[in-house]
């Protein structure tokens, strides 16, 4: 069972807004045995599905096998003479990329740049809170 205050962190919202929805019905809650108001994770995850902020428009129209794909604006370029780091603002998310400078030369990333993230990978880690054994 999540707490308010934790749907808002994890939702991105304030505690005032998770109890207007629950006030409302669109948030399905019930009560701890102190009595405070909390929401299943799995009802919590199903909300967050259902009402996810609509990722940006992918600005290209590029047929490719990755389902992964983060349109955003670049907001940071790092450079040296061979590698580069670029920050993306992706909707709530940051995506960081790591390449060569030359790759970052010839798209013309620069902050304020439209660009795509696209994430193609064989290992995805997922990690929950830690817990003492």
């Amino acid at each position: 069972m999540i707490r308010v205050r934790e749907a808002a962190e994890l939702l991105g919202v304030s505690d005032d807004s998770v109890r207007r929805w629950i006030d409302d019905g669109s948030l399905l809650a019930g009560r701890d045995p102190s009595g405070r108001k909390v929401i299943a994770g799995e009802v919590l995850a199903e909300f967050a599905k259902a009402n996810a902020a609509a990722a940006p428009k992918d600005p290209l129209s590029v047929a490719s096998s990755a389902r992964n794909r983060f349109a955003g604006l670049v907001t940071k370029v790092v450079t040296d003479h061979v590698m580069a780091q670029v920050e993306m603002q992706c909707g709530p998310f940051t995506v960081v990329s790591l390449m060569s400078a030359d790759a970052v030369r010839e798209l013309k990333l620069e902050p304020g740049s439209v660009a795509v993230a696209v994430v193609k990978a064989t290992t995805v880690i997922v990690e929950t809170p830690g817990q003492t054994s």
